[in-house]
Parts: C-alpha cells; structure tokens; sequence
C-alpha cells in the first residue's frame, strides 16, 4: 500500500490577498478557482509537484457552521494560531530574500536548526505562519 500526501487547506480571509502572496510572491501556479454555496475555493501548488494541491479556503468552510462559530475561526485566524504549511527550497536565503523584498511579513531570519535543516519563517497576508526550509548540507 502506497500512501501519498495530495491535498492540504490553509484557512484564507482574502483570497484576493493570498493569489497575491501564494501565486505572484511564491510561484505557485492557480489549479482552480471556484464557489461553492457562498465560499471560495482556490487551489495552488508547485509547478514541481502536480500531485500536491494547497487549498487556499475560508477560515471555517462548512456552510452549517453557527455564526459564533465563523467568527471564533476568524479571530483565531487573525492572532496567527491556525497552522500553516511548510515548504522546502532548495536555496532557503534566497527565498528569504525574494519574499521579504516583495513586503512579506517576517517571522524569522535564515538559522541553522539543530535538527538538520535552515530555515526561515514569514506570515501570509492572512497570518498563517509558513517556514521555508532547506536540509543543511544541499
């Protein structure tokens, strides 16, 4: 049995905003772009891995979620407390460098970490928090 990661979702405020970020500051190209029952779903991924899709959706996309609900989500998005994604690179100082000069919000520097990788952090446009890293070595 061979199992494979496919699709992952990042809780998005303005999809405006994160094509923006995800499709013009990191690269990844628009796979789809859709409504469904009053939401949007956009989905991205890397030119290099066609079989993974990110999907960019709202903070709490199910269409029977109270509106206490919605809005507890929304909050949590705007303190940064929902996960985001973690991207390899292959030169993690020049990723660096490329989104900090395109105005992205940073978390932290290129470090080398004690468990075998550099890395570095930055904030979407909806404050999910995404690490770029590159294993130490390549």
């Amino acid at each position: 049995m061979d199992i494979k990661l496919s699709t992952c979702f990042i809780a998005v405020d303005d999809h405006d905003k994160a094509l923006a970020f995800y499709r013009d500051v990191l690269g990844l190209e628009v796979r789809n772009d859709v409504g469904f029952e009053g939401m949007r779903w956009v989905t991205v991924g890397a030119p290099s891995q066609p079989e993974v899709n990110i999907v960019l959706e709202p903070p709490l996309a199910d269409p029977n979620a109270s509106a206490a609900d919605r809005q507890a989500m929304a909050e949590l998005l705007a303190k940064g407390l929902l996960r985001g994604v973690i991207f390899q690179s292959d030169d993690v100082d020049a990723t660096f460098e490329r989104i900090r000069a395109a105005g992205g919000e940073v978390l932290q520097e290129p470090v080398d970490q004690p468990y075998g990788v550099r890395d570095c952090a930055f904030r979407d446009p909806s404050g999910n928090m995404l690490r770029f890293t590159q294993p130490r070595g390549k």
